[in-house]
């Protein structure tokens, strides 16, 4: 019960059906390219684009099937050299296809009379967002020949550099009190009730940073530095400009949510101090106590307990909530806790060829384990919203991405405090809450700003290990403020962070705070009118892979172009803290 099952994908790599569906890769991807003689001309052009878009789907069906099984053996198993290889195979397969990908959106550019093709072709209609946004994104791209290069050199540079963070992080050995232990077991005692063993715990994983930060400077600046390299390239500002556009979020979005949480900086100062005057610190809490229990609570969840608690109060939202995660429980969507050789964190993987999700976290059975649970099924279920979509119209961008995810926590969190039956418990469950939001506000903020200048610095320069150190110090020093006693910070959030590690995917931390305030506004207007909102938010979820942000959010008649939302949604944030305040004065 413990670990997820797989074999709805396939029974293992030597499995007849994963055999055969590579053949079928294989046979797809030449199908695929054949294609090349059809962009020379738009003769017949309704019926080629109809082709291409059919042949993308099949393609889309198989790979979801092939590399999630391959990806997902490698995230519990990094030591797995069969996983690691067939992951490698794939991306490398699929850089066949950049040649005849960069000439279909050439050709998309410049197709004629596509809204006209659209009102006589049910395919095309229903791909309306997904054809608008390639003829979009055309401008940026290279020449062929360039872009089949990067497609390449990507498996040897940025996407080599990545597995190597992955793999250093999960198979650290951590010297902790006379054992070795992994990585996610000690950086777990961070929210033991002992005081000393969060203390010796935090010693003890910077001491073992120690051995990986030369190897994984290396990984983040060579990284950062292809991004650089080719984000101007393809003519972006810089790579927050390309995170932007990949995120069909409007710079003026971002700048409204971040100016918003800016001016709340000093009610989480308030309640970092009150929670190290608590704690018995009188110069800012110390970083190895931000994940420090507060109040009384005895509880500890088995996996089963947890499993009940979520159900009973996913119920309260929708019978179709609670089915999901059911489903979840039932049929192994689940891996549950840590061992050698599995990562750290925890992730969903939407599956839509299988119409089901994986999850992943490092259960211990704490009540953020149990939060954390919840959070991750709410993926699942923004993935079953869109599972009713076709898979061209199912890619939705980060910042919708932990919609319902911390909306599924809101109604965990929200629960577990109506439940309470003394003050103490209150203190504590509450605490929980401001902790998580005090991660997702103030310390996203931090990683955004280490992130920006490392990119900004390495148009210049390469960072050492004691640089980034300096870099994420600093980052700390200007969100967290007061707060945290600047003498025991974090130095070392640059190596156990993976969202750094992408070349891909950059500045993967504000959609963290866009999911976090987006929930809140959407959860008070599920509070304003339950009946009605459940339907608004089951289409918003399924409109998420064809629609951008902004656009998303006016179907529950929210502008998040505008400071006003962002502050009424930190204000909701701050009454909670203001409650803490008051309890504990």
């Amino acid at each position: 019960m413990k670990k997820w099952s797989l074999k709805k994908l396939y029974l293992g790599f030597d499995d007849a059906k994963f055999k055969e569906d590579l053949k079928k890769l294989d046979q797809l991807i030449l199908e695929i390219n054949s294609q090349a003689i059809d962009f020379k001309n738009y003769e017949k052009k309704t019926q080629k684009l109809e082709r291409y878009l059919r042949n993308e789907m099949a393609l889309n069906d198989l790979i979801d099937k092939l590399y999630h099984f391959a990806s997902l053996t490698t995230s519990v198993e990094s030591t797995n050299q069969e996983a690691n290889k067939m992951v490698n195979l794939l991306q490398t397969k699929l850089t066949q296809l950049t040649e005849i990908g960069t000439i279909f959106t050439k050709w998309m550019k410049d197709y004629p009379e596509l809204e006209a093709d659209m009102k006589k072709s049910d395919l095309l209609k229903e791909h309306a967002f997904y054809l608008k946004e390639i003829q979009e994104k055309s401008s940026h791209l290279l020449s062929t020949d360039l872009e089949v290069m990067v497609s390449k050199l990507r498996q040897t540079g940025s996407s080599s550099w990545g597995r190597l963070q992955s793999l250093l992080t999960s198979t650290l050995d951590v010297e902790y009190d006379g054992k070795t232990i992994t990585l996610s077991e000690v950086r777990n005692l961070a929210t033991d009730k002992n005081p000393e063993v969060r203390r010796k715990a935090y010693l003890a994983e910077l001491k073992s940073y120690e051995k990986i930060q030369d190897s994984i400077a290396f990984a983040l600046n060579s990284i950062k530095g292809e991004v650089n390299t080719l984000s101007k390239a393809r003519g972006y500002d810089s790579p927050l400009d390309q995170a932007l556009n990949n995120s069909r979020m409007e710079k003026k979005t971002l700048e409204a949510m971040q100016s918003a949480v800016v001016k709340y900086y000093d009610i989480f100062r308030q309640y970092l101090q009150r929670k190290a005057k608590l704690l018995g610190h009188d110069k800012g809490l110390p970083f190895y106590d931000l994940f420090a229990p507060i109040g009384e609570n005895d509880t500890t969840f088995t996996i089963e307990e947890a499993n009940a608690y979520i159900l009973k109060n996913f119920k309260t939202f929708s019978p179709k909530l609670h089915d999901l995660a059911k489903r979840a429980f039932d049929e192994e969507w689940v891996d549950y806790t840590p061992r050698k050789g599995k990562r750290g964190g925890a992730f969903c993987a939407n599956i839509q060829a299988i119409k089901e999700s994986r999850i992943m976290t490092n259960f211990t059975g704490s009540f953020s384990d149990m939060i954390t649970l919840s959070h991750e099924l709410g993926h699942a279920y923004h993935g079953d919203a869109i599972f009713g979509e076709s898979n061209l119209n199912s890619s939705y961008t980060m910042p919708v991405a932990e919609t319902a995810s911390t909306f599924c926590e809101t109604i965990v969190n929200n629960a577990a405090i109506k439940d309470v039956k003394t003050e103490e418990e209150k203190i504590y469950l509450l605490e929980s809450s401001i902790q998580d939001y005090t991660q997702v506000v103030v310390d996203i903020m931090s990683r955004f700003i280490f992130e920006k200048s490392v990119f900004e610095g390495r148009e210049k320069t390469v960072f050492d290990a004691e640089e980034l150190k300096n870099l994420m110090i600093d980052a700390q020093k200007q969100t967290y403020g007061e707060g945290l006693d600047e003498n025991t910070l974090h130095p070392y959030m640059w190596i156990c962070k993976p969202h750094y590690y992408s070349g891909g995917l950059s500045y993967y931390n504000f959609p963290y705070t866009y999911g976090l305030l987006f929930a809140k506004g959407l959860y008070a207007k599920y509070l304003e009118n339950k009946e009605e909102f459940v339907d608004v938010y089951d289409k918003l979820l399924a409109a998420t892979g064809k629609m951008k942000v902004e656009e998303v959010a006016k179907l529950a008649n929210i502008d998040v172009t505008k400071k006003a939302f962002w502050k009424s949604s930190l204000e909701l944030l701050k009454k909670d803290i203001e409650l803490f305040l008051e309890l504990t004065e």
